[in-house]
């Protein structure tokens, strides 16, 4: 039998009430280094991100994604008995995360102030849409409101169309900053003993990656276009027909687009053209760049089209489906797919991309709904008789 190397998070007890993507995308990546996370669920139906679909050999897609290799508990945190036990875990837990909705921690003595009078070396982390202070403290964020809210959405689709981004993105970067956030809240508890609490906006999350076309549009006096798959700011970029379907490619700086006029174009002239000859006039001559281009690679399959952006040094792809990501030769190539037990069955799931070396990230099972409950009450000192009163009482 192989044993392997300890994790980096190994010791580490996360305890979460948590729901939906932001908060269960942070402790799935602090559990896919080791740390334990005790989930804590409603005992009726759980997360309720558990019944968005039920394509995943009979479980939902963003559960299976964001759960895996934590511990499922039942808790009905509206009972005294419920609370009890909760305490009991967070006496022993070093971090504590929550999403749940407006008000509802500071209600139930869970916010990070209350948290740390109790228990002064736990690192609290709160996510929530607009920050648990301010005049929107109170107001639900799903992702789609927050895409709308921070101007994605006014940047993102054709002309015509306001589109929502097609991940959630506003989750996805919450819960990356948790991430982040706890990590160095670990370090610095273990560096200097203090033990700091963290808060992630879904709203300030989406904020930092506006940095760009907030800049743009501070200083130049307009906000970028939506331009669909192409750039605001920068051309030619983006999608062009060819005689077999779409090729994707992006020139970056003024020796690409010499190239690229000589060897795609044919004709280079086009280089020293006024509408052409640099970034910013290009944008401004968007379309007519674009139809010269699309009149080069309509006649052309897409494989030979890739090809000659390769030869010339243009960075290039291909307009895939989902279908085809799943395919990718990246992927397979280096050796990036695992496999992870689910309630309905192993399914396929990715390394995390951050690669640490010597490391391999654990892949331990997608829980069923309070499968951990019994264990971990064992562990509090709970008595098989204790426990079936609180089934009984439904607390668990």
């Amino acid at each position: 039998m192989t044993t392997r190397d300890a994790l980096p998070l190994e010791g580490i007890t996360v305890v979460s009430v948590e729901q939906a993507v932001a908060a269960p995308f942070a402790t799935r990546q602090l559990a896919d280094l080791g740390a334990r996370v005790i989930k804590i669920e409603r005992p009726d139906t759980g997360d309720f991100a558990r019944r968005y679909d039920e394509t995943v050999n009979g479980e939902s897609s963003y559960f299976v994604w964001l759960n895996r290799s934590k511990e499922s508990v039942t808790l009905d945190l509206k009972s005294s008995a419920g609370r009890e036990i909760l305490e009991k875990l967070l006496a022993t837990a070093d971090v504590f995360v929550q999403n749940l909705a407006p008000g509802a921690a500071a209600r139930m003595n869970l916010d990070a102030t209350s948290l740390q009078e109790r228990y002064p070396s736990l690192i609290p982390c709160d996510v929530s849409g607009y920050g648990n202070t301010g005049p929107w403290s109170d107001r639900k964020a799903y992702d789609m409101l927050v895409q709308g809210e921070s101007g994605v959405m006014a940047l993102t689709g054709p002309q015509s169309c306001p589109s929502r981004v097609g991940i959630s993105i506003a989750d996805i970067a919450a819960g990356m900053y948790a991430y982040s956030g706890i990590l160095a809240a670990l370090f610095t508890r273990a560096t200097t003993g203090q033990a700091r609490a963290v808060e992630v906006a879904l709203f300030e999350a989406l904020g930092e990656w506006m940095g760009s076309p907030a800049y743009y549009t501070e200083y130049g006096g307009q906000q970028p276009r939506r331009v669909g798959a192409e750039h605001a700011t920068i051309a030619p970029y983006g999608a062009f027909p060819t005689s077999d379907g779409t090729v994707l490619l992006s020139v970056q700086n003024d020796r690409e687009w010499s190239a690229f006029c000589t060897e795609l174009l044919g004709d280079p002239a086009v280089e020293a053209d006024p509408r052409f000859c640099r970034n910013s006039a290009r944008v401004a001559h968007r379309e007519e760049c674009n139809a010269l281009i699309a009149e080069q690679t309509r006649q052309m399959t897409t494989e030979d089209a890739l090809a000659l952006l390769a030869k010339i040094g243009i960075a290039n792809g291909r307009l895939s489906s989902v279908p085809d990501f799943l395919a990718h030769p990246s992927l397979t190539g280096r050796n990036r797919w695992r496999e992870v037990d689910t309630p309905g069955g192993p399914v396929r799931a990715l390394l995390p991309p951050a690669n640490l070396a010597g490391v391999e990230p654990r892949f331990d099972p997608v829980p069923a709904l309070g499968v951990h409950t019994t264990s971990v009450l064992r562990e509090l000192g709970y008595t098989a008789a204790a426990i079936d009163k609180l089934r009984a009482a439904h607390t668990v």
